[in-house]
């Protein structure tokens, strides 16, 4: 299944760099692009991803002296650049990377397999942190399911790549601390079939609440009181949000009661909750209108571009038997 926040984290501290005014920019530049090749040469990242460059004064950590998002791989260089490191500040360049994973049989692909963070001070200090959204690593997956077959076929690779970047680095590996999902180790996970979960069903603990919350915050006026309720417990129907050829989400009304909403599909990755937005602001305008969910879900099937968005919500409806089941669809790949 794939997250929003990071199933496990890993921490190297690479030397400092001796002057971090004149070559601490391009130090973390090339330290992100050699993580990337390593991930990339075990075939876990693939082509494509996007970056940030955020320059702050560590003393107003909150307020960026220069900030870029979103920013294609191909143009990293130019926005690093502009950012000029001195003492007393911060410079953070990351990568969001697609990647690609066997199960059963099949490859499999999300827009958020990994994060690469390089974080460099003024002084000199270095840190990298990389970040993984999967549990197709783990023994057990986010729902305490056994996955020994999936963790065999993926999870030798993410070793070797923890492994071939403290070459790299020429550091020790310090693995962050147990997330909610699991607890990372210095090749990888620990087996959880051995160990156990540390919280029962983390997926429907923590990661569908995070992931409303996230989409509610892009939302012009948030979870409004005129929304339909966002839960149920009744079979759904659901129809597929297209943004292109992908699908980044379904659309949703309940069989009995007055929910509906919209579901992003995490491995579409930030594409999925950004689409999102228009169809969250149409059914909250058809029930201020007085339409019932299910009405509401058949007045938008086939609807194309709403709000500028570029998605379009497809003509076929599908049913689902409960929501818990549609949310982890939409988890899946």
């Amino acid at each position: 299944m794939i997250t929003t926040e990071p199933v496990g984290e890993w921490f190297w501290e690479p030397s400092p760099v001796l002057d971090a005014a004149t070559s601490g920019a391009s130090r973390s530049l090339a330290l992100v692009g050699e993580v990337r090749d390593v991930l990339a040469s075990l075939g876990l990242v693939t082509g494509g991803g996007t970056g940030s460059v955020v320059l702050c004064d560590r003393s107003a950590m909150a307020h960026p002296l220069f900030e870029r998002r979103g920013v294609p791989v191909a143009a990293m260089a130019e926005q690093v650049a502009a950012a000029c490191l001195l003492p007393g500040r911060q410079l953070t360049v990351s990568l969001v990377l697609p990647g690609e994973w066997l199960e059963t049989g099949i490859r499999r692909r999300a827009e958020k397999l990994f994060g690469v963070r390089i974080e460099v001070w003024g002084e000199g200090a270095v840190l990298l942190v990389l970040s993984t959204y999967a549990d197709i690593w783990l023994t057990q997956d986010l729902r305490e399911r056994p996955q020994p077959e999936v963790a065999a076929v993926n999870a030798p690779r993410l070793g070797a790549a923890l492994n071939q970047i403290s070459k790299l680095t020429e550091s020790e590996i310090d693995p962050g601390d147990a997330t909610r999902h699991a607890r990372p180790t210095p090749d990888g996970f620990v087996d959880m079939l051995v160990e156990g979960a540390e919280y029962d069903d983390s997926w429907g603990t923590f990661e569908v609440p995070v992931r409303w919350k996230r989409l509610m915050r892009l939302v012009p006026g948030g979870s409004a009181a005129e929304d339909y309720e966002s839960s149920t417990e009744h079979p759904v129907r659901y129809a597929r949000v297209r943004l292109g050829e992908q699908v980044v989400g379904y659309l949703w009304a309940a069989i009995g009661d007055e929910a509906a909403g919209y579901e992003p599909r995490t491995a579409a990755g930030d594409a999925a909750f950004e689409a999102g937005v228009p169809w969250v602001l149409s059914l909250r305008s058809l029930r201020l209108r007085g339409f019932d969910p299910l009405a509401a879900l058949s007045e938008l099937l086939g609807t194309p571009d709403r709000g500028g968005s570029g998605s379009a919500v497809e003509s076929t409806v599908y049913e689902a038997a409960s929501l818990d089941a549609l949310e982890e669809l939409s988890g899946r790949y």
